[in-house]
């Protein structure tokens, strides 16, 4: 059986998972107050509409950027990316937490 990265997979499980991630992100953003324009200020890009794109499951932060969106949104950039991880990358993330991410629903 060949490897494959799951954040490169188009399964129908790994959309949902992106999907999750999305709400959970909306939710962070909400939570603090802050608009998608007001974040993307914040994380240092120039148009809300990458933030729209991620909160709907459609691309990812991107690693390079996990400290800025954590400090945007007033969290600690390892729970953040621990947090992240259960949606972005649930294989490694059960290794290494000994934790199931959570189920993929299209609820």
């Amino acid at each position: 059986m060949a490897y494959t990265h799951p954040q490169h997979n188009a399964g129908e499980s790994i959309k949902l998972l992106r999907q999750e991630a999305g709400k959970w992100l909306k939710a962070l953003r909400e939570g603090r107050g802050l608009s998608q324009r007001e974040l993307a200020t914040k994380i240092g890009v120039d148009y809300y509409v990458f933030i729209s794109q991620i909160e709907a499951g459609r691309g990812r932060v991107p690693p390079d950027r996990y400290e800025a969106w954590a400090e945007a949104l007033e969290m600690d950039a390892g729970e953040f990316v621990r947090h992240l991880m259960r949606f972005y990358d649930p294989i490694t993330y059960e290794l290494a937490f000994g934790q199931k991410s959570p189920p993929a629903h299209s609820g």
